[in-house]
């Protein structure tokens, strides 16, 4: 059985109260993990044309308030 099974048969067996904070908790370590992906991507410069692509449309006018 791999690791990824062993996890899926233990939160079957999690209560109701166990799944909740265990939701809880890899809510914030999968947004923890996506968060250090980007800062890799942009501090080694792989946003840099998504970010002037955008800034360039913005000049021209094509961007709306949020």
């Amino acid at each position: 059985m791999s690791s990824v099974e062993d996890i899926e048969k233990a939160v079957e067996r999690l209560s109701v109260e166990q799944l909740a904070r265990f939701r809880a908790w890899f809510a914030e370590y999968d947004a923890a993990r996506f968060d250090e992906r980007i800062e890799r991507d942009a501090t080694a410069g792989k946003l840099d044309e998504l970010a002037a692509e955008a800034l360039a449309e913005h000049r021209h006018g094509r961007s709306r308030d949020l």
